[in-house]
């Protein structure tokens, strides 16, 4: 048996109609959520006989998915510039934060679960009291989108990573920028925390990733493997290893120890978007442009457990660990296996080599004939009736207003639907109480007209005894005349 054993894939999941985003696990490790351009969030079960469901609700791309710590929440982030709590299970409660007055690129909770941070194209990350249920405040210095947050396992800091090709490193206590590193030269896609919280990663659009020691600020270590951007990266629990996903269609596993590509595997048939190791490392998820979500077992570091990410132990590099000579080297040492690439373990133990395998044909099993079934969840709680859906067919499009600052909506199920019921009673004794003084108003114009109908019928006998009484005197002073004749 050899020392190592090489990663293999587990499940292989369809159900998206576009590209995966985002990729997180639920720390009970029973399930995996994903965030996709086709809207929608999708909670997969690992046991094959188990439902999948597809929350329906955002109104745009989702481009970030987290499971909270105790794996009662997700959270999302979307193009429709809202942040969504989810509870995943089968009535698809939510809350809905109106947050920025941008895309939502990436949300994440706290660790301790008390906040929850949100990365923007309007240049803010913005912090959430999720207890209070309440905006916390802005963190602002990035001249261009936000495309990477993630927050330190203190849950002190905040790493970010924008368009504006820079990192910056945020103190939550002060609200402020802490440092700022300059040594991307295209944008930054994607940022990290190593475990033990003091060095950093970000992989760019340059193809690039990099690592900084945050207590020197210096660079430590540069690696140039990809031959497209990087979407995505996640370091291993045991911080010896960094995963990476790229445009160029592949995940590579980096070891930092001995500061050199570990692994290359191919599994996506188009861009592989996002990636993340679960919380114990004994997998990983990948999401690709071909819509598929792959879960792979990790298993190469089962000769490394015991470790733990005490102390930063990687090799310092003071320029770019892989030259153009170095890359065809290592090509050729390392075979670019599918299903199981070849790994090549750190001297001085002996190194294993493998005839390449091609994981499109040999280990990408079909699993068509056991894909899970799908099951809708809030179509008809946010489909407003008169509203036409942005994507007809799987009933999207609650309304949703575009707002730069908090506005909490929640959805009319459980203690809600009571307090709607509630307004609604109130509502109609506010109308009943409109109807009683209306009434009394028309009473009160009704006895105004009877009076001055009284008041007419008056007048009216009054010139009629008088235009009586007229003639008489006529008659009168005529006879008197005639006598004085």
């Amino acid at each position: 048996m050899s020392l190592l054993e090489d990663p293999t894939l587990e499940r292989h999941y369809k159900g998206h109609s576009s590209g995966v985003n985002s990729a997180s696990f639920n720390p009970n490790m029973k399930q995996v959520a994903t965030g996709s351009d086709d809207h929608t969030v999708m909670v997969w079960n690992f046991k094959p006989q188990m439902r999948a469901f597809r929350f329906i609700g955002h109104k745009g791309p989702v481009h970030s998915v987290n499971y909270s710590p105790s794996g009662h929440l997700v959270a999302s982030g979307s193009a429709d510039r809202t942040v969504r709590l989810w509870v995943p299970k089968v009535k698809g409660e939510s809350t809905v934060f109106k947050a920025h007055s941008g895309t939502v690129r990436r949300v994440q909770f706290s660790n301790d679960g008390s906040f929850l941070a949100s990365a923007s194209d309007d240049k803010l990350i913005k912090l959430w009291s999720l207890h209070r249920r309440q905006f916390r405040g802005s963190l602002k210095g990035h001249t261009n989108w936000v495309r990477g947050m993630h927050i330190a396992p203190d849950d002190r800091l905040v790493l970010s990573g924008s368009d504006d090709k820079t990192v910056k490193l945020w103190d939550l206590k002060e609200g402020s920028c802490i440092n700022t590193f300059y040594e991307h030269h295209g944008m930054v896609t994607c940022v990290n925390f190593h475990p033990d919280g003091t060095c950093i990663a970000a992989g760019s659009a340059d193809s690039t990733v990099k690592l900084w020691d945050i207590r020197t600020n210096k660079l430590l270590q540069h690696y140039q493997v990809h031959g497209g951007a990087v979407n995505d990266i996640s370091f291993h629990s045991s911080g010896n290893f960094l995963l990476t996903a790229s445009d160029d269609t592949t995940l590579k596993v980096l070891d930092l120890k001995e500061g050199h590509l570990f692994y290359t595997l191919r599994g996506h048939q188009g861009k592989v978007l996002c990636n993340t190791f679960s919380p114990d490392g004994s997998y990983f998820a990948s999401g690709g442009d071909d819509h598929h979500v792959m879960v792979w077992k990790t298993n190469f570091d089962q000769q490394f457990e015991g470790l733990a990410p005490k102390k930063q132990v990687f090799q310092r590099v003071s320029k770019p660990m892989h030259s153009k000579e170095s890359l065809k080297k290592e090509k050729s040492d390392i075979p670019q296996a599918r299903p199981a690439p070849v790994p090549q373990p750190p001297p001085p133990k002996p190194e294993l080599r493998r005839e390449p395998h091609d994981l499109s044909a040999n280990g990408l099993f079909d699993m068509t004939s056991r894909d899970p079934q799908v099951v809708d969840v809030g179509a008809k709680l946010f489909t407003e009736s008169g509203k036409v859906a942005t994507h007809s067919k799987s009933g999207y499009g609650d309304a949703l207003e575009e707002a730069p600052v908090l506005h909490m909506e929640e959805r009319p199920t459980g203690m809600a639907v009571g307090a709607t019921l509630e307004h609604v009673v109130h509502q109609l004794d506010i109308l009943t109480q409109t109807v009683s003084i209306l009434e009394e108003r028309l009473t009160m114009v009704e006895d105004s007209i009877s009076q001055a109908e009284r008041r007419n019928i008056a007048s009216g006998h009054i010139f009629q005894e008088s235009s009586t009484d007229q003639p008489k005197d006529t008659k009168n002073s005529n006879h008197e005349q005639v006598e004085q004749q």
